[in-house]
């Protein structure tokens, strides 16, 4: 691999100027490099997916879903583009994983609850706002039965107790669930689960998990967690050529040039002494817990890339966390479904909206500065619907494809990374790119369905670049552009 060689190049050079620490470094990352193509390529068979499947089919792990394209739901502006975001997510899933999913990954953790709704000023400050069907209810209509949300989520209205009732399911975990005639509870704590929604009644019943607070920042947070430990290996600072990074974070508040070499020993012990401080903290909060309030559960969520990208040794601390939490008498590991069959919710709590973004909102997605994504995808969302409303999914194949690929082109418009991106200024440009290609294709596609459908001429020009739109943006082949029809809820 390219890893590989620059990694002997790497080697060679700082040999030749006696750097040996240096060296010994470069020789460790072609081990590494060459032991993970080994991996992949033999033990894998080149099929990561296939290997989580594998590993839920042995009831070792819990895969879920969640949208598409990490939609951030709480901002589309129709319930069409959330149904659709859904239900193609487990679309995907089934097909890798064999099975129906049971819970969902909200993209950021944004929720938002059944209210009247309209879009926010940013966006557009002139319409009157209508009614629109809280997150749960789309998971539990399509057969999912819990979610995660932030702790501050929590400091929505109080707890109400409620009963479940033994009804047939159709797979899902719960029947319906009813009001027990007791007045609201008033303790709120991130170490139970909850049903959500106010109209829980209407609707099969979805769980609300909360991610733990303490356990999160200690594991998320550089700047005052693990990961900016001053022995682990800097992200930041490279050596060209190659892009290998061979230096410690040393200090938070150093200049990368001051940076000290790495030592993958120190980071080694680093890790065991950061597992067994969260094997520690772990074990106090439960034990707390459960003193003021029963049987507890702990919900520690993370972004996958943190472990082994961001975080170099995030896999090392992982395995020790995870074996030695798994040898703690005190302590019983669980899958979300596993806690949720054998403890399920007693009370329900009508969450407010909002994200696990700064400042608990919407204000990474939505500012200033990304404002007009926002009416370009608000404008597309519409111009769907009107479409599936006029056309459907199409009277001939040549229109379902090109509503086909409209709806490909909304779901890749609507993902929020690009927001993201432009927000923490880590490739504005780039988003801003990718946000004006899906708008453009997708206005392609929405004129040629209609022209087509009316025996209008389509240039051979246009077929060739449908062609190479959809080579380019070849994906969930098995979208049903009829999930984008209008949800819209009569008014109450």
């Amino acid at each position: 691999s390219d890893k590989c060689y620059w990694a002997d190049r790497n080697a060679e050079e700082f040999e030749a100027r006696g750097d040996l620490h240096l060296a010994y470094l470069a020789r460790r990352w072609h081990d590494h490099y060459s032991y993970l193509s080994t991996k992949f390529i033999e033990h894998y068979q080149r099929d990561i997916l296939a290997a989580f499947r594998r590993q839920q089919d042995a009831a070792n792990i819990e895969v879920m879903t969640s949208a598409a394209t990490h939609g951030y739901l709480p901002l589309l502006r129709e319930d069409g583009s959330i149904q659709a975001q859904i239900m193609e997510g487990i679309s995907v899933y089934e097909r890798h994983m064999g099975r129906r999913p049971k819970g969902c990954w909200l993209p950021e953790c944004a929720y938002r609850p059944t209210a009247k709704w309209a879009p926010p000023p940013e966006i557009s400050g002139t319409e009157i706002p209508y009614p629109r069907k809280g997150v749960e209810e789309f998971l539990g209509e399509n057969g999912l039965d819990y979610f995660i949300v932030d702790a501050h989520m929590l400091a929505g209205g109080d707890p109400l107790p409620v009963w479940i009732e033994e009804t047939e399911t159709l797979g899902k975990l719960w029947g319906r669930i009813r009001r027990i005639d007791a007045p609201p509870g008033t303790f709120k704590t991130p170490y139970h689960s909850y049903f959500v929604g106010r109209k829980f009644e209407d609707h099969p019943p979805v769980a609300a998990l909360i991610r733990d607070p303490e356990t999160s920042m200690k594991v998320w947070s550089a700047a005052h967690g693990y990961p900016g430990d001053y022995a682990y290996l800097e992200f930041h600072k490279k050596h060209m050529p190659g892009d290998l990074r061979y230096w410690a974070v040393t200090d938070n508040c150093n200049d990368l040039a001051t940076k000290r070499q790495w030592s993958p020993d120190n980071a080694g012990h680093r890790t065991d002494e950061h597992a067994g401080n969260f094997l520690w903290t772990v074990k106090t909060t439960l034990q707390a817990a459960s003193a003021a309030s029963g049987q507890p559960v702990l919900v520690s969520p993370f972004d996958a890339e943190l472990f082994g990208h961001w975080w170099h040794e995030g896999l090392w601390f992982l395995e020790k966390a995870i074996r030695w939490i798994s040898q703690d008498p005190d302590i019983d590991l669980a899958t979300p479904l596993q806690y949720l069959a054998d403890s399920p919710p007693t009370e329900a709590i009508a969450l407010p909206e909002g994200s696990w973004g700064a400042g608990g909102k919407h204000s990474v997605w939505l500012n200033d500065e990304t404002a007009w994504t926002w009416r370009r995808i608000h404008e597309a969302e519409l111009d769907m619907r009107q479409l599936v409303a006029d056309l459907g999914a199409g009277h001939d194949s040549t229109a379902a494809a090109f509503i086909r690929q409209a709806a490909v082109e909304l779901l890749l418009m609507q993902a929020s990374d690009w927001q993201f991106l432009i927000t923490t200024d880590s490739a504005p440009d780039y988003a801003a790119a990718r946000i004006d290609g899906h708008y453009t294709d997708f206005k392609k596609c929405v004129a040629w369905t209609r022209r087509y459908c009316r025996g209008e001429w389509i240039r051979q020009a246009e077929w060739a670049e449908f062609g190479t739109m959809t080579e380019r943006d070849h994906i969930f082949g098995d979208v049903n552009p009829l999930w984008f029809r209008d949800l819209r809820r009569p008014a109450y």
